[in-house]
């Protein structure tokens, strides 16, 4: 599935469009810098009820928040130097639980993170910016289904 996004707030408007259908999910965010990945977790967040800021997890790597369906973690591993520190993170943890995974910069992770249940990828286009989103499991077709029917 393919959206055309003109601006930050569309990607933010596809972000609340897509936080209904998500539930405990991992979510793979991938892009080049400044493609709009925070900001689609930021409106993936605030489709969730969360309202207080937003943080980008640049530096702490992974940011949890406490939204009314459960627990999102929002990871950021631009800055991971080794794949093993997902552990020391606590990786495991947050898999174990029901949760909204959504992770940023995946590709830093490789041979320690599960395969996705939803890839979103974030390309330039012109002005704007165009999400491919594919489903990578049961799951992911499941959330896919979901945001056709909305």
């Amino acid at each position: 599935m393919k959206r055309q996004l003109a601006d930050a707030e569309s990607m933010e408007a596809l972000g609340r469009e897509l936080a209904p259908c998500l539930g405990s999910a991992l979510v793979y965010l991938t892009g080049e810098l400044g493609a709009g990945k925070t900001t689609l977790a930021r409106g993936i967040l605030r489709g969730l009820g969360y309202r207080d800021k937003v943080r980008s997890p640049t530096y702490s790597l992974v940011e949890p928040y406490s939204v009314p369906q459960g627990t999102v973690y929002h990871l950021d591993l631009y800055r991971l130097d080794d794949p093993e520190e997902l552990e020391w993170l606590g990786l495991r943890d947050m898999l174990e639980g029901p949760a909204l995974l959504l992770v940023e910069w995946p590709q830093r992770g490789t041979g320690q993170l599960p395969a996705a249940d939803l890839e979103v990828t974030i390309v330039s286009q012109g002005t704007g910016r165009e999400a491919h989103l594919v489903p990578c499991s049961v799951r992911g077709r499941q959330i896919l289904d979901c945001l056709k029917v909305m």
